[in-house]
């Protein structure tokens, strides 16, 4: 497999469309679904870890976490429905179990819930059946299962009794059934009539009483299955039955999610409001405290909008410190409950969790080189500008229309983005995207800067614009296709189409220079080699090509999964492709027939764009599902790629000089009346506090002085007394000192006599000691003399004898010599001898052979002509052969094809006689229709002759239209024909003037 890896770093959007989409792990951390995975987004420290689905997976459905908060069930659409149950206390969140129906055959699962004790799980199964399983989860076992309503009541929530495993909650739309759980059978405990009632969600306030929120925004309170009040969302006060009849008059807003805490409640009051109820002394009374409304947006262009998002799930906190929610749009928002609660009654506002998301499908994704900033644009018309590096988003701003493609400018200040009518280049500021130049390029779906910034290409239907970026002149036209672009350097670009066309231009002369054109595939996705050499494509037909020199090179099948985009990484180790089902795909490069590729779960929906970051650090991925993937390209080892040198990012930034003088001033005045404010308060502090320190200190001294006096008298008595006690000691220390000085200096004369004696006697026996050494060096050089003699003596004698020897040997060796030569003369002769025999005897041998070749020879030649008569005989047979087993599979395929026929002509004739029984029927039924039809004609009838008045101005219109459309026509005609006959001179190609004809008379036709 590929040795580079791609791991999820971070993830930009949450995913909507699931149940119970939002949920707390810690008080730090909460679990959202967002693509193909599940994040574990910490608030605090603003890290992300993943949890991927399962492959094949058509879409999560649900979220539910458990009680103890331990494991996370997930519920996937595929095949068919699976609950997954992972482990988050796992480092990896461990997948722990995969529960299905069984032998029941269930499509998906729409909801589900943990018991109290985390032991149990229910899961809702949906249409057509609706069957609520409930599982001892841990051991994959269906302990019962029943089915709680028809199909045209749909489940919207199923929940546990918080106290009791054996309970479980089940509402819909006219749906609110109590089930308990029994000698292995699920049995409905209460039996109530609310077919009137579309119930969206519930929630336990406690063992008995359960809160129930409607379509038409009122609250139901259940208390042992039984209504006990109801009431309006926006109401203070708890209704009895005899309102009931009024309040259904007002129309009120929707309550699609409900939460419990230790306080009451929260639940959601129509769009962007989420009201928090709280209990008071009465019993089974709840009051309304406070109201929690989303913020307008005032990077929207309608900033109202924000606020008209539906809340779809609650959910707070451990500790209840935090209330988060996320609304259909795809947010998330949060707000303290500490700080809600501080001024009740007043309206409060959430926060963003994170940052704003996208809402619909992301249609553009581009990167720069200066910066670590990647910009996307949506359908949903806006603009984002995110940081790679530091995982914010920098800016954000919404139009009035879509976006359909954007480019960063390779410095990371200047943003290019395609709109629905017009092309606008736009400076980054600060604080905002402002536009300083608009182009008429109406819907550029795709548009690119080159890598020097200094020009910029879009496409506009079949043509490619190219731009100047400092002059704004339209440098040249490329006409060919309209289709991605992709920039190999400054001077070549190149571009793929829905027509199977995959052209290379010049961008210094705007020629063609090579081109690839496959009919039976529509190309979504092009992407160039490092070294320029290779372009990679990918469309409908399941493929990747490589492509060289106007050919296709090597062809790679994507397995029954279609390729949407692809993006080469700048080492040329790797490229990357994303899939129409949401995967992304690390294929190794060069590439090889083999499948060598790692396949990672990714998005919900299919891969829009992808780029590699330049320093190849970082892969981006975009989907429809709107949300941002941020993969870090890594190696099998877990280090980032070698970067060819190190990338500083600048930190400048874009400010007009207005925008500028206004924020400085602005902060300066904000400063000098916070400094005034500051500088007057710490004044009368100071003041405040330096009055009362004087006080403190002019009575601590004044005690001071008075306990010093007394302590000063009373040090002064005790110095006399130690003055005359001191006296008195002094004079008999110095008559001891006298005394003891004079005891030691006769004991220290004695003891220096006796040293003295001890010093001379060992100075005498020194002496004696180095005459005995003496003599005795003297005789040991004597002797060394002598025994030096000695050998010398020797050794000269054994000399003598050696060379001796070796005069000896010298003489024997010079006789050996002289013996091996005559030896060596004598072999030689020998030698001589035999090689003269042996050669006369081999030439007798060889003139023998010569004669036995000659001999043969002869009979060869009258062998090669029989052999050539027979060959000739064989081919002969072989062709009548050949022919014969031609005409034999001649017949063979004639007898093949008439039963064929006789099959399809018998087929044809059942068809038939059915396709008349049917037809039969239905002129029968069409004769019924036709008698009730005669009844409406006589109203028709007159409706007709108004309609006919008002028909016959626009007849008149659409005349004089067709007469403009055909004089056109003509004209059209003759341009073209001009054209192929003035060809030679003009150079434009057949095929293209055709196909420009072609276009001209499709949009006159149009209009």
């Amino acid at each position: 497999m590929s040795s580079i890896v791609a791991q999820s770093h971070y993830i930009f959007g949450l995913r909507t469309g699931v149940i119970n989409n939002l949920c707390y792990f810690d008080e730090q951390t909460v679990i959202f679904p967002c693509g193909n995975n599940c994040v574990r987004y910490n608030i605090d420290q603003r890290w992300q870890r993943f949890i991927p689905g399962t492959e094949k997976s058509q879409g999560m459905l649900a979220l539910a976490i458990s009680t103890n908060r331990r494991y996370l069930a997930v519920s996937e659409r595929g095949e068919k429905g699976t609950i997954t149950v992972f482990d988050l206390q796992h480092e990896q969140s461990r997948k722990r179990k995969v529960l299905s129906g069984g032998d029941v055959s269930v499509l998906e699962f729409v909801c589900m819930a943990f018991s109290p004790d985390s032991k149990y799980l229910i899961g809702q199964a949906g249409a057509p059946d609706w069957t609520l399983f409930y599982w001892m989860w841990e051991k994959q076992k269906v302990m019962a299962s029943v089915r709680t309503t028809g199909p045209t009541n749909p489940i919207s929530q199923v929940s546990f009794n918080p106290q009791d495993n054996t309970q479980v909650c089940v509402s819909g739309s006219g749906v609110f059934k109590l089930f308990r759980y029994t000698e292995g059978v699920l049995k409905q405990s209460n039996i109530l009539k609310t077919e009137s009632q579309n119930i969206l969600c519930h929630a336990w306030l406690s063992e008995e009483r359960i809160l129930a929120g409607t379509e038409t925004g009122r609250l139901l309170a259940f208390e042992s299955g039984d209504l006990r009040w109801e009431m309006s969302v926006t109401s203070r006060k708890p209704e009895g039955s005899e309102a009931e009849g009024s309040a259904a008059q007002v129309r009120a807003p929707r309550v699609t999610a409900i939460t419990a805490y230790s306080k009451g409640f929260v639940c959601s009051a129509g769009p962007g409001t989420v009201c928090l109820f709280e209990k008071t002394e009465e019993k089974d009374n709840y009051r309304k405290t406070r109201e929690i409304k989303i913020p307008v947006d005032p990077c929207s262009n309608e900033p109202s909008q924000a606020a008209q998002q539906e809340i779809v799930t609650l959910c707070v906190s451990p500790s209840e410190e935090t209330l988060v929610t996320s609304t259909d749009k795809g947010q998330l928002y949060c707000i303290t409950l500490s700080s809600a609660e501080m001024s009740k009654g007043e309206e409060a506002h959430f926060e963003f969790l994170s940052h704003s998301f996208h809402s619909n499908s992301i249609t553009g994704l581009s990167t720069c080189i200066r910066k670590p900033l990647v910009a996307t644009c949506s359908l949903d018309h806006s603009v984002r500008v995110w940081n790679f590096d530091t995982n914010v988003l920098e800016l954000y701003k919404e139009f009035q229309e879509e976006a359909y493609s954007v480019s960063l400018h390779p410095s990371g200040l200047f943003i290019l983005v395609g709109f629905s009518d017009k092309l606008r280049l736009m400076n980054l500021l600060i604080d905002d995207v402002r536009s300083f130049k608009e182009f008429t390029v109406r819907g550029c779906r795709e548009c690119a800067f080159s890598y020097g910034g200094h020009m910029f290409a879009a496409v506009n239907g079949n043509v490619i614009h190219i731009y100047s970026t400092t002059t704004f002149e339209n440098l040249m036209n490329l006409k060919g296709h309209n289709g991605k672009v992709a920039v190999a350097d400054d001077s070549r670009l190149v571009s793929c189409g829905m027509d199977g066309a995959v052209y290379e231009w010049n961008t210094l002369n705007s020629k063609r220079e090579s081109e690839s054109v496959l009919k039976s595939c529509s190309y979504t996705g092009v992407a160039i080699s490092s070294d320029g050499k290779s372009i990679f494509a990918v469309g409908t037909d399941r493929t990747l090509k490589e492509i060289q020199d106007c050919q296709i090179l090597r062809e790679v099948a994507a397995d029954d999964v279609a390729y949407t985009s692809i993006a080469v990484s700048r080492s040329g180790r790797v490229l990357f492709a994303g899939t129409a089902i949401g995967t992304v795909r690390a294929i190794k490069y060069p590439l090889s027939i083999q499948k060598d590729w790692i396949e990672y779960q990714a998005h919900a929906g299919a891969v829009t764009k992808m780029v590699i970051t330049f320093d190849d650090q970082f892969l981006l991925t975009v989907s429809e599902d709107g949300c941002l993937l941020v993969w870090k390209i890594i190696d099998k080892e877990g280090r980032g790629l070698k970067r060819d040198k190190d990338v500083t990012y600048a930190e400048e930034i874009l400010i007009t000089k207005s925008d500028l003088e206004e924020k400085v001033m602005l902060e300066l005045k904000t400063r000098v009346e916070e400094l005034k404010m500051e500088n007057e308060y710490q004044l009368r502090l100071k003041d405040m506090n330096h009055n009362e320190k004087i006080k403190e200190l002019s009575e601590k001294f004044m005690q001071q002085m008075e306990s010093l006096k007394t302590k000063y008298q009373v040090l002064n008595t005790e110095k006399e007394k130690q003055e005359l006690a001191h006296q008195a000691s002094m004079g008999e220390l110095v008559e001891k000192h006298f005394k003891e000085q004079q005891d030691l200096e006769s004991t220290g004369n004695q003891k220096l006599m006796l040293e003295y004696q001890k010093y001379q006697e060992l100075q005498l026996k020194c002496q004696r000691m180095q005459e005995g050494h003496d003599g005795q060096l003297q005789a040991l050089e004597e002797t060394r003399e002598q025994a030096l003699q000695d050998i010398t003596l020797f050794y000269q004698a054994q000399l003598q004898e050696k060379t001796h020897l070796l005069s000896h040997c010298q003489d024997e060796s010079r006789q050996q010599v002289r013996e091996f030569d005559e030896t060596k003369k004598q072999m030689e002769e020998d030698w001589d001898r035999e090689v003269h025999n042996i050669r006369i005897k081999y030439e007798r041998k060889l003139r023998e052979e010569k004669e036995v070749s000659l001999r043969l020879k002869g009979e060869t030649g009258v062998m090669k002509k029989k052999f050539s008569s027979l060959q000739r005989e064989i081919d002969e047979r072989n062709m009548e052969i050949d022919k014969l087993r031609v005409e034999l599979q001649k017949l063979q395929g004639f007898i093949k094809a008439l039963e064929k026929d006789i099959m399809d002509l018998k087929k044809e004739s059942k068809e038939r006689d059915e396709t008349i029984q049917d037809k039969e029927k239905r002129i029968y039924d069409l004769k019924k229709k036709n008698q009730e039809l005669e009844k409406f004609k006589f109203v028709l009838d007159y409706k007709i002759k108004e309609l006919k008045k008002q028909i016959e101005p626009r007849e008149n219109d659409i005349k004089e239209m067709k007469d403009t459309r055909d004089n056109l026509y003509n004209k059209c005609i003759c341009a073209f024909l001009y054209v192929t006959l003035d060809e030679s001179i003009s150079g434009i190609s057949y095929y293209n003037m055709l196909a420009y004809i072609s276009y001209t008379i499709y949009i006159f036709l149009l209009c």
